[in-house]
């Protein structure tokens, strides 16, 4: 791929590190990347992955947009309530770049159509409201070998991780959380969550799958990352494989 003159200016800021340059940068333009979620999470790694140069996005997320997501939803307006999200943020992203191709499905992602929907992708955002999506998510990356970047919010916390569950060394989701599929679901609205809070874990989605892309700096699967917004406090353990997960027999 040869990038344009346009294309030069434009991702220039990144063609300049030499950790990506400009085969990272072909790299992410010819990336598929589907995004699990347009909410609080999503908003901002659409965003930074639009503007990054990624190009094609699939966005998955059967909501609408409401008066009470516009607190943390950062591509949506007053206007847009009421429009389902994707195609409001497919607009709102197509605004942002016109290279990346954005591809809106407003349906929901489960354990019966995770596979068939994510067949084909480079890289996977998992920013999603509830337990089993997650799970079911997770499943279809671990069973069609693709990189999962996976971040969560409640309140003033988030964490972060990248999950390779295919490889020998490497934990999945299920590793983290368990396999118990009826483990209750808390929402931001049963719970509150620090709106700033969500860009941040978005932004940070956005840098891990431009990593996982490019192959910058470290691998940061098997890590986890924990954001502590009262204690102002970042940090990162090691995350295990679970010899007793469905990932590891």
């Amino acid at each position: 791929m040869t990038l344009s003159d346009d294309q030069l200016d434009r991702y220039a800021r990144h063609i300049i590190l030499k950790e990506i340059g400009g085969e990272g940068q072909r790299r992410l333009l010819s990336a598929h990347v589907a995004v699990i979620g347009a909410g609080g999470i999503g908003s901002p790694t659409i965003q930074y992955l639009v503007a990054a140069g990624v190009g094609r996005l699939t966005l998955f997320d059967d909501d609408r947009v409401s008066l009470s997501n516009l607190q943390r939803q950062t591509l949506f307006g007053t206007a847009d309530v009421g429009r389902l999200k994707v195609e409001a943020a497919s607009e709102a992203a197509a605004r942002l770049n016109p290279d990346p191709i954005l591809l809106g499905l407003d349906q929901r992602i489960d354990a019966g159509n995770a596979e068939s929907l994510l067949e084909g992708i480079d890289a996977i955002v998992d920013g999603s409201d509830n337990f089993a999506t997650r799970l079911a998510v997770s499943d279809a990356a671990t069973s069609l070998h693709i990189p999962l970047v996976s971040a969560a919010v409640g309140q003033f916390e988030g964490q972060l991780a990248v999950y390779r569950g295919w490889e020998a060394d490497k934990p999945c989701y299920r590793c983290l959380v368990g396999t118990d599929p009826d483990r209750p679901d808390i929402s931001c609205a049963d719970q509150g969550v620090l709106g700033a809070l969500t860009g941040v874990m978005g932004s940070l989605a956005a840098m891990e799958v431009v990593r996982v892309l490019t192959g910058f700096g470290e691998d940061s699967a098997g890590k986890l990352l924990l954001l502590d917004a009262l204690a102002f406090r970042m940090r990162t353990i090691r995350l295990p494989k679970d010899p007793g997960c469905l990932c590891a027999a």
